[in-house]
Formats: structure tokens, C-alpha cells, sequence
């Protein structure tokens, strides 16, 4: 229910660095002052971080912390019968709290001795080639807000939710992360706008959205099915297709529904070897004849 993992709301920067967030018209926070405020608190926060220096500290207040335990818990139940094996290897890896929001600086150094990653403070927008570019240094771009409290099991945007349980679970896992920093490589590899927009749609179906058979039966591996509530459940009724890296790369996808078009694999081992083995070798040329492929 959100757009890619890269594209965040709208923002605005004053001359001393404050930032204002602009939410959508259907924002479930647009009319509420309180959490625009807090909003744009953690939005200008992210915008004055420097790389080098700590992810800075998130002011959470309980509402917040309470918002995070009731997704949490929802997902418990959810990740053990829906989700992947390498992902509840990296869940159990990384032991996030149930009962508040963690910090980015926090999570890091969770992480960095597992896979070596680490949390990049998000402001707003982050461009195609810099959020795909900085998986290569072991480096994620990410948000710190938490979705509107009246709508905890909703979010219209990547919030610190989908981030953390999503893809910190995945990022605590050496199988995942080769494929992100593989993915980091071939953005930088590739030049023009047409190769780095397929890239990034192998991206979409399948670190934000992928799905894998395995032997009790197709579970999700992607971030974004796995840090939604709703999109967990629905997942297996949707068009369920071979992955198919041309395919894959040339779908577009509506973002204000539930993905209903999704590409399994065979295997997670399947995933390494068509996936990252295409972003650990695509070029503008190799790309640019997928594309003429599939047209």
C-alpha cells in the first residue's frame, strides 16, 4: 500500500534546515496538527544528519510505541506461517523489541555484525541511484515516523514499520543482503534512466514483494508483504506467476492497491541465481535487449 522502498512524501527545506512534510490528500494524518508536527520534527532531524555521525534519536511518545506493538503482535503469528525461512533467520538474528520503536543507531549496530549494514536517516525523496547505490556500502535509507495511530494496520507510505520489520528482518540475514548489495552494484553499473527503472522493478517484485515456494507451501520474502498486516493475508489469493526477470522488469504496478500480481520463485536459492545474478552482471546493453525481449 505504499510506493518503492526509495519514495517517501514530499518535502520542503527552509534555509536553516527545517523541513515540512506535505501529506497526501488521503493521508489519515493530513488534518491532525499533532502528528504533522511530529512529522516534520523527524523529517528535519534526518535532513541535518551527516554522513559519518549517528543516526539521530527519534523522540517516540507511547502513542507512538503503542502503535508499534500492535503491528508487532499482529505479525507474530503472521511471519510464522507466511514468511520465508531466511527471513525468520534474520528476524530471530535481529530480536527486535515487540513493546517500543527502536532507533536507527540502535538497529545498526544490531545489524552491522551480522551483514555489515547499516541505517541511513530519510528526510524525504531519495533518488532512484542514491537509495539503490548506497546498498552497496552496506548502507539503507530509511524513515523514522510511525503511521497514523487511528489506522495502526495501515500506512499510504514506507514508515519506520515497514523499514525495521520489514526490511531490518531481511537485513539481518547474510542470503538477503548479498542481494541487496547486488542490487546497490548494479545501479551504479548501469547509466541510462531505462536500465536503472528495470533494475529497480526486478527491485519491486521481489526484495518489496517476492514470494517463494517452499515445502509447506508459498510464503512471502518480500519486505513489503511482510510489514503489512493486511497485505500478509491476501498475498496467496493474487496472481500467483513464474519469477521472470524480463517480465519482472518491465510491469508496471499500481501502488495504491494491494499488489495483486506476484512472481514466486522456485527456491530462495532460485532467487540468488536468477536475481542476483542479473544485477551482478546487467549492463545498459544487456538490459536494453531484455527490453527489446519483452517488446
Amino acid at each position: 500500500m505504499f510506493e518503492e522502498g526509495q519514495s517517501y512524501a514530499p518535502v520542503t527545506t527552509t534555509a536553516d534546515g527545517a523541513v515540512t512534510v506535505e501529506l497526501g490528500a488521503d493521508h489519515p494524518g493530513l488534518h491532525d496538527p499533532e502528528y504533522r508536527a511530529r512529522r516534520d520534527l523527524l523529517a528535519t532531524l534526518a535532513h541535518r544528519w551527516e554522513p559519518g555521525e549517528p543516526a539521530p534519536e527519534a523522540p517516540y511518545t507511547d502513542a507512538e510505541h503503542e502503535v508499534w506493538r500492535v503491528v508487532s503482535e499482529d505479525l507474530q503469528t503472521k511471519h510464522e506461517t507466511c514468511a520465508c525461512r531466511e527471513f525468520l533467520d534474520g528476524k530471530a538474528a535481529l530480536d527486535l523489541p515487540l513493546d517500543r520503536v527502536p532507533q536507527l543507531e540502535e538497529l545498526s549496530d544490531r545489524l552491522e555484525p551480522l551483514t555489515g549494514f547499516r541505517y541511513r536517516p530519510a528526510a524525504g525523496l531519495v533518488p532512484l541511484r542514491e537509495f539503490y547505490g548506497a546498498l552497496a556500502d552496506h548502507g539503507f535509507w530509511a524513515t523514522q515516523y510511525v503511521r497514523h495511530h487511528s489506522v495502526p494496520l495501515y500506512t499510504p507510505e514506507p514508515d519506520v514499520l515497514h523499514e525495521v520489520v520489514g526490511h531490518g528482518n531481511t537485513l539481518a540475514d547474510p542470503r538477503f543482503t548479498r542481494l541487496y548489495e547486488a542490487a546497490g552494484r548494479a545501479a551504479r553499473r548501469v547509466e541510462t534512466t531505462e536500465a536503472l527503472e528495470f533494475v529497480s522493478r526486478v527491485f519491486w517484485f521481489t526484495l518489496e514483494f517476492g514470494v517463494v515456494h517452499e515445502p509447506d507451501g508459498l510464503k512471502a520474502y518480500g519486505a513489503g508483504i511482510l510489514s503489512s498486516p493486511g497485505e500478509i493475508e491476501e498475498f496467496r489469493a493474487m496472481t500467483i506467476e513464474p519469477l521472470d526477470v524480463v517480465t519482472m522488469g518491465t510491469t508496471d504496478y499500481d501502488i495504491t492497491h494491494y499488489q495483486d500480481r506476484l512472481f514466486a520463485a522456485d527456491s530462495f536459492a532460485h532467487v540468488e541465481d536468477a536475481v542476483g545474478g542479473f544485477w551482478d552482471t546487467c549492463t545498459d546493453d544487456t538490459v536494453a535487449a531484455l527490453r527489446a525481449q519483452a517488446a
